[in-house]
């Protein structure tokens, strides 16, 4: 739940109320909480006069909006054709089994959220992962532990730093 809704006027604001930016407003409250608080979306849906169904409409349609919480990082396994025939199934399962999660969720810490698609269209590398928009081609199973510890150090580095 959202504490204060002050992050999500801030960003109205900065819109002035024009309801053309409804994708942009969406974006970046999602930058903000790394997904679409309930809350938020009343809010938005009230500023800008636009029913809370419409609101829902758009953040369902894209799949790169998310009502519900996300990680810090975002992984992606290709599972398309070509990905799966070189070993994307055993590269989701090992993901699955260092991430202690399954497609679709997020890691307790909420470090970590898996998603799995069906083509990333870099079919001549597969098989794919994407780690913040990370590419990592030819993967194998042995590669997915020391990927997956960048991102790990990483956060342990930023959080020891503030």
């Amino acid at each position: 739940m959202v504490e204060n809704l002050e992050k999500v006027n801030t960003i109205m604001d900065r819109y002035k109320g024009d309801d053309s930016a409804l994708i942009s407003i969406l974006q970046d409250i999602q930058d903000e909480y790394n997904y679409l608080p309930e809350e938020a979306l009343r809010k938005v849906a009230q500023t800008l006069d636009i029913p809370l169904i419409d609101i829902y409409s758009v953040t369902t349609f894209y799949k790169s909006f998310s009502l519900t919480p996300r990680g810090k990082h975002l992984v992606t396994v290709c599972l398309g054709t070509a990905c799966h025939v070189r070993g994307g199934r055993r590269i989701l399962g090992e993901v699955v089994r260092k991430l202690n999660i399954a497609p679709g969720e997020t890691t307790e810490d909420k470090l970590f959220t898996l998603e799995t698609v069906n083509c990333l269209g870099c079919c001549a590398i597969g098989p794919i992962v994407v780690v913040d928009g990370e590419y990592y081609g030819e993967m194998t199973v042995r590669k997915v532990d020391p990927i997956l510890e960048e991102y790990r150090q990483v956060n342990s580095s930023n959080t020891h730093t503030n």
